[in-house]
């Protein structure tokens, strides 16, 4: 059975991906809000997972959507998590399981139980989170036996959390993106995957 995992080229969906091919054919999924969106470094991250990959195109209107609640909100959280439910709505579409990078402790995205038992229930797919029992800690543990991660703040490194296309349209309207985006929030990039005998 195939599982098709959000994928944003960092440390955690990668994780998910290899835990989950251990049961499920594992397909990558990196969603961009234009189809000229180029992703290169996303793309090499999946081919150096060796999974199958897809770059999904949003609908065209999610990304003024989204810009409008930011600035009205004053923060990206509502948007992120909007973002993240039509990613898996989509993504409920084509395949019967679908998987994350959600680990403990994460607050944004994060479904709750009941938007869950709704996929389930409504959608009749799987929704599952392979690291949610693992916090940052152990996950930090994994990455750094299975997997070779570049680490640099937003704009540093191009991982396929939607921030880069979203501060764009901000920067469009003249809105003043620093203030709406938190400071020095570190992103990840896998660059090379180990055996898993290769432990630092």
């Amino acid at each position: 059975m195939k599982a098709g995992v959000l994928f944003s080229g960092g440390k955690d969906s990668s994780l998910a991906a290899i835990m989950l091919a251990e049961n499920y054919e594992v397909e990558l999924n990196t969603f961009v809000f234009s189809p000229d969106s180029a992703i290169p470094q996303i793309e090499q991250a999946a081919a150096v997972l060796g999974f199958p990959h897809h770059k999904r195109i949003f609908p065209p209107e999610l990304l003024g959507e989204v810009v409008d609640m930011i600035i009205g909100c004053g923060h990206p959280s509502q948007a992120i998590q909007r973002i993240h439910r039509e990613a898996v709505r989509i993504l409920c579409e084509r395949y019967e399981v679908i998987g994350d990078g959600t680990r403990f402790g994460d607050r944004v995205p994060l479904l709750t139980d009941d938007e869950i038992r709704s996929i389930s229930d409504g959608r009749g797919c799987s929704y599952v989170r392979p690291l949610i029992g693992f916090p940052k800690r152990e996950v930090q543990r994994f990455a750094a036996r299975y997997l070779e991660v570049q680490y640099g703040e937003t704009g540093q490194i191009r991982s396929g959390d939607y921030e880069h296309e979203i501060r764009r349209e901000l920067e469009s309207r003249g809105a003043p993106v620093s203030s709406l985006f938190p400071p020095n929030h570190e992103q990840s990039l896998v660059v090379a995957r180990r055996s898993s005998g290769e432990i630092q």
